[in-house]
C-alpha cells in the first residue's frame, strides 16, 4: 500500500523544495548541450532539477513579461508525477502568478533583492521539507547537483570548489568539510580556500533559522544597509548569514564535476562544452572518495580503495555490510595479535590495515550509491570504537602470554583506551556546544549584527581578545607540508591505525600503547588549545 503524499513524513513530503532565482539576464541565455534542442539556462536547470528528488520548483523572476516562452517550454515537459493539472498559488509566497505547468513548478514575480529574500523566508516557513536556493544561471552536471540535492539525509550544505574568487564565485573558507565563513561583494573572507558555486540547501532543522535570517536580510536590503551587494546575490547572502550564525553548513566538494554561474552567452557555451568533456561516470567515482582526510588515509588507502567501489556495488554489498566485513577483519587482527609471536603480529597488522581500508570503503560506497541512513552513520561510528578496543585486548593478551608482569600492559591498555575516550568526548562536546550556541543566539539576533559589518573586522576582534594571532598562524599553515602536519598531529583514525600496525608488527604491544599515549596526549593538548582559541575568537 503506497504512502499518501499529502501527509507529512511521506517520501514526497521529505523531497526538497527548490527556489530558482531567475533574476539576472543570464538566466534567459540560450544554450545547447547537443543532447536536446536549444533552450535557456533556466529551462536547462529546471529540467535537471525535475530528474532529482525535488517536490516543487519555485521560479523567481523580475517581470512576467518575457518569461511566457520559458513557461511554455517548461510546461511542455508536463506535470509532475504526483498529480496532473495546475495548482492555485499559495498566497503566503508573495505575488505569484498561476502557472498551468502543473504542481511542480511555479513562477513568482519579484521587484528586487528585498522581495527575493522575503519569498525565500515565506517558502522556508511554509515548507515541511528542505529548501534549496539556486541561481538560474548555474551550469552544472546533474551529478554535481545530486551530490547535495539527492543526499538522502537532506543536509544543510553548499556546493563549493577551488579556483580563484570572482564576481560569480564568491570566496568561502572551509574547515573539516564545513563552510565556516563565506562572503559576498560586500563581505570579505579571511583565509579563503574555496569558492561558492551558487547552490545552497537548508535542511529541515534549520528552516526556521533560514526564514528569520532571510527576513532580517530583506530589511537590511530595503534600508540599503548591505553596501554594494547586488540583486543576484541571494544565495551568497544566505550562505554568509548561515555561516556567521554558526549553522553547520556541509561543504560539498565537486571533484572532477563542474558547477558554476555564467554571465554571457560565450561563457555559457564554454561551460556546457566543459561539461561534455568530463567523464561523468569516472567523476562520480572520484567524488565518492572523501576529501579532507588525514595523510595516511589520503595516500595509503583512498589512493587505491576507490578501485574497489564498483566491484563492491556489483556484488550487491551495502555500506552496512561493508562495515560488518570491516569488523570481521578487525576481529581477525585481534586474534592474530593475541598469538604474541612475530608472525602473528605481522598478520594481525595486515588484517587491521585491511579492516581500515574497508572502513573507508563503506563510506565511499554510500557516497557512490547515495545510500545513507542514520543507522549506517551510527553503526560506522560505534564499530570504529569496537574495532579499536578489541585490537587493544588482542595486543594485551598476546603480550601477557610472554614474560613480564601482565598488570603493567593492562594498565597501559586501559590508559590508552581512557585517553582515546576523552578525546572523543572533547570532540563531541565541542560540536554540541557550537550547536547549542547557534540555537541559543538565534539567527534573528545574529543576522543584523553579523551581516552589517565586513568580514575583515572579525579577525581584528579576535586579535583584540588575544586569540587572533593564534588563529591567523594556524590558518596560514594550511598549505604544503604544514597542512599535512596539522592533519597528522591530531592523530585521526588513519594515523592511529598506521601507528598500531607499524609498532605492533615491528615491536610489541608495550611500544604500541606507549606510542598511543604519547602521541594521543600531544593531540589532546593541541585540540583543546585550538578549541579554546576558537571559542574566544
Amino acid at each position: 500500500m503506497g504512502a499518501d503524499p499529502s501527509k507529512p513524513g511521506t517520501v514526497r513530503d521529505t523531497q526538497t523544495v527548490a527556489v530558482v532565482l531567475a533574476t539576472s539576464p543570464a538566466a534567459g541565455l540560450p544554450c545547447s548541450d547537443g543532447a536536446r534542442s536549444e533552450g535557456s539556462l533556466l529551462e536547462r536547470l529546471v529540467a535537471q532539477l525535475l530528474t532529482l528528488p525535488i517536490r516543487e520548483v519555485l521560479i523567481v523572476v523580475r517581470s512576467q513579461d518575457g518569461w511566457d516562452g520559458e513557461r511554455r517550454q517548461i510546461a511542455a515537459r508536463g506535470p509532475g508525477p504526483e498529480t496532473a493539472g495546475g495548482r492555485p498559488p499559495d498566497p503566503a509566497r508573495g505575488r505569484e502568478r498561476e502557472v498551468e505547468s502543473g504542481p511542480r513548478h511555479q513562477i513568482c514575480v519579484s521587484d528586487g533583492l528585498a522581495e527575493d529574500l522575503r519569498i525565500v523566508a515565506k517558502t522556508a516557513r511554509a515548507s515541511t521539507s528542505p529548501v534549496a536556493v539556486l541561481a538560474a544561471d548555474v551550469v552544472a552536471h546533474t551529478d554535481a547537483l545530486a551530490l547535495l540535492l539527492e543526499h538522502p539525509a537532506r543536509p544543510t550544505g553548499a556546493i563549493v570548489a577551488g579556483g580563484d574568487p570572482a564576481p560569480l564565485r564568491p570566496p568561502v573558507r572551509t574547515e573539516w568539510g564545513r563552510v565556516v565563513s563565506a562572503g559576498t561583494s560586500f563581505h570579505e573572507v579571511e583565509w579563503a580556500n574555496g569558492t561558492f558555486r551558487g547552490v545552497l540547501q537548508v535542511g529541515e532543522a534549520h528552516l526556521a533559522g533560514l526564514a528569520d535570517l532571510a527576513e532580517e536580510l530583506a530589511d537590511l536590503a530595503q534600508r540599503r544597509h548591505l553596501g554594494r551587494v547586488g540583486d543576484t546575490e541571494v544565495p551568497e547572502l544566505l550562505l554568509t548569514g548561515l555561516a556567521r550564525a554558526g549553522v553547520p553548513v556541509h561543504a560539498v566538494a565537486l571533484g572532477a564535476l563542474h558547477c558554476g554561474r555564467v554571465a554571457t552567452r560565450p561563457a555559457a557555451e564554454r561551460a556546457v562544452r566543459e561539461l561534455a568533456d568530463v567523464d561523468e561516470a569516472r567523476a562520480r567515482l572520484e567524488a565518492a572518495v572523501k576529501s579532507g582526510d588525514g595523510f595516511f588515509t589520503t595516500y595509503c588507502v583512498s589512493s587505491w580503495s576507490r578501485h574497489l567501489i564498483r566491484p563492491a556495488v556489483r556484488l550487491g554489498l551495502t555500506p552496512n555490510s561493508v562495515t560488518g566485513i570491516s569488523v570481521a577483519f578487525a576481529l581477525i587482527a585481534a586474534v592474530w595479535f593475541s598469538d604474541g609471536h612475530r608472525a602473528g603480529l605481522v598478520v594481525g597488522a595486515v588484517a587491521l590495515y585491511l579492516s581500515f581500508v574497508l572502513d573507508c570503503l563503506d563510506g565511499q560506497v554510500a557516497r557512490y550509491t547515495r545510500r545513507f541512513s542514520p543507522l549506517g552513520g551510527w553503526l560506522d561510528a560505534i564499530c570504529d570504537r569496537i574495532k579499536e578496543y578489541v585490537v587493544y585486548v588482542g595486543l594485551v593478551l598476546g603480550y601477557s602470554s610472554g614474560p613480564g608482569e601482565s598488570w603493567r600492559i593492562w594498565a597501559l591498555a586501559v590508559a590508552a583506551l581512557v585517553l582515546q575516550t576523552i578525546r572523543h568526548m572533547v570532540d563531541f562536546a565541542y560540536a554540541g556546544a557550537l550547536a547549542d550556541r547557534a540555537r541559543a543566539a538565534g539567527l534573528r539576533a545574529a543576522a543584523p549584527r553579523s551581516m552589517a559589518v565586513p568580514w575583515d573586522e572579525a579577525p581584528a576582534a579576535a586579535a583584540a581578545s588575544g586569540t587572533g594571532s593564534v588563529l591567523a598562524l594556524s590558518r596560514r599553515l594550511d598549505r604544503g607540508v604544514a597542512y599535512w602536519l596539522k592533519k597528522m598531529i591530531v592523530l585521526p583514525i588513519g594515523e592511529r591505525t598506521a601507528l598500531i600496525c607499524v609498532t605492533a608488527a615491528l615491536f610489541d604491544a608495550r611500544v604500541t600503547f606507549l606510542a598511543l599515549l604519547g602521541w594521543g596526549g600531544v593531540a589532546l593538548a593541541y585540540t583543546a588549545a585550538g578549541r579554546m582559541a576558537r571559542s574566544f575568537a
